[in-house]
């Protein structure tokens, strides 16, 4: 092998090291950048089992006080029940897709015994805490909170008072006019009431069990 063989190879072999050791930091360095930006499939594992279990436990609180009834009204046979609080602190924690699966899920125990019931009940809880949930999601101050509240509340009044005229005649075997008959005297003023005290009772505690939630994560 003659001198100037010699000296390329020797040259070729330093530089070798060289360019592989700049080739590893380049690559460290892009994956370094690519792990600030993105999440492993453990991450997004335990991120999803967390939200899961959150959204199980909502539903289970749910069902737990959608059977703690007791009238708020001198009209006896209408009763009110908290689980409305839980649908709304469910939407403004974790957002209106949180507060549409509690809202449904938290009333399959009684779908069996009161399918027409369990179905009005739905869509007011649905009316309720899904727009509540959609206008926090986009002001999240305590204004916000307070215009959801009341926006939701405004729609499942309106939608309980059309439920009740569609549905209640199936069921309870009355005719239209007299459904229609009690919507002044007795269907409007409790579903003011239930929503005035889901809205006190949810604006009063909907921060401090954020705030919970939050710091747990």
């Amino acid at each position: 092998m003659s001198v100037s063989s010699r000296i390329r190879m020797q040259v070729v072999r330093s530089v070798a090291p060289e360019a592989e050791g700049s080739a590893s930091a380049s690559t460290a360095s892009t994956n370094a950048k690519l792990g600030s930006h993105t999440t492993g499939v453990a991450d997004s594992g335990r991120w999803s089992t967390r939200r899961i279990a959150m959204y199980a436990l909502f539903v289970a609180l749910a069902m737990v006080t959608s059977f703690i009834e007791f009238p708020i009204t001198p009209v006896t046979w209408l009763k009110y029940d908290p689980s409305g609080i839980v649908c709304l602190i469910a939407g403004f924690a974790y957002g209106p897709a949180a507060a549409a699966i509690v809202s449904v899920l938290g009333f399959v125990p009684h779908m069996f015994a009161d399918p027409w019931g369990s179905l009005m009940a739905v869509l007011v809880a649905l009316f309720l805490s899904v727009p509540a949930a959609f206008i926090y999601r986009k002001i999240r101050t305590r204004k916000g909170a307070a215009i959801g509240i009341l926006v939701g509340a405004v729609l499942a009044i309106v939608v309980a008072l059309v439920g009740n005229l569609i549905v209640t005649p199936i069921y309870a075997h009355m005719t239209y006019q007299a459904v229609a008959a009690m919507i002044l005297p007795i269907l409007l003023p409790f579903n003011v009431a239930k929503m005035a005290i889901h809205a006190v009772i949810t604006f009063l505690i909907y921060k401090p069990i954020s705030n919970l939630l939050s710091k747990q994560q």
